[in-house]
């Protein structure tokens, strides 16, 4: 088998293409998780705090050149080593958040499953087809005879 062909069955197959939508949404839910802390958390949390944007915390760990503002952006595009531990700070909520999400979503998913099994469990099975059932009863009648 070539190596084309062994790439095509592979890229064909359901599982691939799982993952790459797999990979889209959650890019896409990424940017949605960004939005919400960014534009809805944030600003809350920076009021209670103290009006603080946690992404221009940050200590100069070097000296800055003459002219060079003193803020996060600044100070990196002329090079000078910075600690952003406000970057940080903001990325760690970003992940607490979309674990939780994550979290809450397979709980949901476990739960709706598990229903749905106790729920097929509890149905009946069906009825066996009526040839089933004439077979068996020839069986039983065969099992009453003497031999």
């Amino acid at each position: 088998m070539s190596l084309v062909s062994e790439f095509r069955e592979f890229a064909v197959k359901g599982n691939a293409f799982d993952l790459a939508v797999g990979v889209i949404i959650g890019a896409a839910f990424g940017k949605i998780v960004d939005s919400m802390v960014g534009d809805l958390i944030m600003p809350f949390i920076s009021a209670i705090v103290g009006k603080v944007d946690f992404s221009n915390l940050f200590f100069v760990l070097g000296t800055a050149p003459d002219g060079v503002a003193n803020n996060l952006d600044a100070l990196k595009k002329a090079g000078v080593p910075v600690f952003a531990y406000g970057s940080f700070i903001t990325i760690l909520i970003n992940f607490i958040l979309l674990a939780f999400v994550v979290f809450m979503l397979v709980k949901n998913v476990n739960r709706m499953k598990a229903k749905f099994e106790a729920e097929k469990a509890a149905e009946p099975p069906p009825a066996p087809p009526a040839s089933e059932l004439l077979l068996a009863e020839i069986r039983d009648e065969l099992k009453k005879r003497p031999v």
